[in-house]
């Protein structure tokens, strides 16, 4: 019972505020909800006048009747089509209203939360969200408040209908009611139970899907096709089980309300052929009685397979809320700078994954002098990205201190920190517009068409640019698909040397670059680091050596630090990883024996 209470109060609450969105709406929501109390009275004083049509246009033949009678029917047709329009035209404009602001709230908490969160969850629920579990709010928003009003007034009103027909009738179908509620009661439990379930699995088939579509040369090339046919159905399946029981459950409160209405019928017949009834019922009291029973039908019908809609809506505007509430990047600082000089220190920095077993970085400590070049080596796994994503606070150290300038990171607020940074990283992002949007992107987006070709020039990117149809105006298709892996690349250097920040990290920046261009590139980016402080990650060690400092990882420590020269002379962690590098290797001659 305490829990029933607890979802009863939980679901309160968010309905609640769920209408608060709907709050800057009031004027058009008040002209609804008339219109659809306009509507439920149309239809109630029709089933009103079907006494006095019968007994007075057809028994007493009354001229007066005669004459108004048809008037009378379009008249109450005609002004419940317009509350039934405005109703319609209403309710629309406000759901739309309400999944817009929810969709951009979502969208923006997504902006807002930490990295961490991105790895946690599969895109597919987080592209769901903003897709499919915004649209169901509609339905508990607007949709669910028409048909609880008009059906709900509908209800009432066909009642006093039937008790201006023959209370004691009436009165003997009250037996009825507690049956009707229990079913209401029941279904929405169940529709509350299986909403939660149906957002899930819609975020596992666009998951799914999305993965499938992605990696379509990888599906093809290694033959997985009949594994991703496979493990879409499984999850489609599951969400057809999920609509079935929604079906079922449909079907059941429907036939239910029927066989209900039916049994109240009958009562209605079986009293009312009662020798005390026959005398007091004219044919148009009974009539009417019949019709206000058969009007109440259908609205008991809507009532309770609203709670499909309701419960499936509130359970979407759970998730939602559940995200929306979530705490964003953490963000304390309060210095706000224009241009950092650069000086950075990492001091006994260290990092654990959640559920690691090991750190990814122990005690990491070195400079990075304003103006100077430092490179990160090691093996794959040894914890150069993770190093370099603490540097713009995409991660946070478990312990441990950097300093820009003599000041903590977290000091410094995110927006002006990462202002001071340029980022290329390994996975290039393109977005879907022109190569000069691409590369103006952001806090550059005024930058002048002038100011784009230089940086484009200056990361050898016009070499491919000018030979497009539409140069720099060009688009690069969704995530740079018509651009080759190269030439993204380029491109990403660009925007680097267009924000012309005091810190750059370099990822790989040229690794997916032929030996000509990489040439090219490398003397843009050897400009481009002059007077600033350089942070690059490297597996071809050709890139980092003229590099001020090469820090040498492995297993997430700092095993060696100096020069490329001094280095080498140790003979230790570098000079291993430079000998396996560039070790003269045996031509392979292609048909030889």
């Amino acid at each position: 019972m305490n829990a029933h209470r607890a979802a009863q109060a939980s679901g309160a609450a968010l309905y609640a505020r769920l209408l608060g969105y709907a709050r800057r709406y009031w004027p058009v929501a008040v002209l609804v909800v008339l219109a659809m109390v306009i509507d439920a009275a149309c239809m109630g004083l029709f089933a009103q006048s079907i006494k006095p049509m019968l007994d007075d246009l057809f028994v007493a033949r009354d001229p007066r009747t005669i004459f108004w009678m048809p008037i009378a029917i379009v008249a109450i047709f005609l002004v419940r089509s317009i509350a039934v329009y405005v109703t319609d035209y209403g309710t629309a404009y406000i759901g739309r209203g309400v999944v817009q602001q929810l969709r951009q709230q979502v969208f923006d908490q997504y902006l807002r939360l930490p990295t961490s969160f991105f790895a946690s969850e599969p895109s597919g629920h987080q592209i769901a969200r903003v897709t499919y579990t915004a649209e169901q709010v509609a339905q508990a928003s607007t949709d669910s408040v028409k048909i609880a009003v008009v059906d709900g007034l509908s209800v009432v009103l066909y009642v006093l209908v039937m008790l201006n027909s023959s209370v004691r009738l009436t009165l003997a179908l009250l037996v009825m009611v507690p049956l009707v509620g229990a079913l209401v009661v029941y279904v929405g439990r169940r529709y509350r139970r299986i909403g939660h379930r149906i957002q899930a699995s819609m975020g596992t088939v666009s998951g799914v899907v999305e993965e499938a579509v992605s990696a379509n040369r990888e599906v093809k090339v290694y033959g997985g096709q009949a594994y991703e046919s496979a493990r879409f159905n499984a999850v489609s399946e599951q969400t057809r089980a999920l609509g079935v029981k929604v079906a079922a459950t449909n079907g059941l409160s429907s036939s239910m309300i029927q066989l209900i209405a039916a049994i109240s019928l009958a009562l209605i017949i079986f009293f009312a052929t009662r020798p005390s009834m026959l005398h007091s019922l004219s044919p148009g009291a009974f009539t009417a009685l019949i019709m206000a029973m058969g009007g109440i039908l259908p609205s008991l019908k809507r009532l309770t397979t609203v709670q499909a809609n309701l419960q499936r809506g509130l359970a979407a505007a759970e998730e939602i809320f559940a995200l929306i509430d979530r705490p964003p990047e953490v963000d304390e600082g309060t210095l706000e700078i224009e241009r950092v000089h650069g000086d950075l220190v990492l001091d006994g920095v260290g990092v654990r994954y959640p559920g690691a077993n090991e750190p990814a970085l122990r005690e990491i400590g070195f400079t990075c002098a304003h103006g100077t070049v430092t490179a990160l080596v090691g093996r794959s796994g040894s914890g150069k990205s993770t190093l370099a994503n603490l540097i713009p606070r995409f991660l946070e150290p478990d312990c441990g201190e950097i300093l820009l300038d003599g000041q903590p990171l977290r000091r410094y607020k995110l927006a002006s920190l990462r202002r001071q940074i340029a980022w290329v990283g390994q996975g290039i992002t393109l977005f879907d517009t022109s190569i000069a949007r691409n590369i103006a992107y952001g806090a550059a987006a005024q930058a002048s068409e002038a100011e784009i070709i230089a940086a484009a020039e200056a990361a050898n990117a016009m070499e491919f640019i000018s030979a497009l149809p539409q140069g720099i105006h060009s688009r690069v298709g969704e995530g740079g698909s018509l651009l080759s892996g190269g030439q993204r690349q380029r491109i990403a250097i660009a925007r680097a040397l267009l924000k012309n920040a005091p810190i750059l990290i370099l990822d790989e920046a040229t690794s997916a670059l032929d030996t000509a261009s990489e040439r090219l590139v490398q003397d843009a980016l050897q400009r481009l680091m002059h007077d600033r402080t350089t942070l690059v990650i490297a597996h071809r060690l050709s890139t980092i050596e003229h590099a001020d400092r090469i820090v040498v990882l492995d297993r997430g420590r700092v095993v060696e630090q100096g020069s490329h020269r001094e280095l080498l002379a140790r003979g230790e962690h570098y000079a291993a990883l430079h000998r396996l590098q560039f070790r003269d290797e045996t031509p392979v001659m292609l048909g030889a024996d």
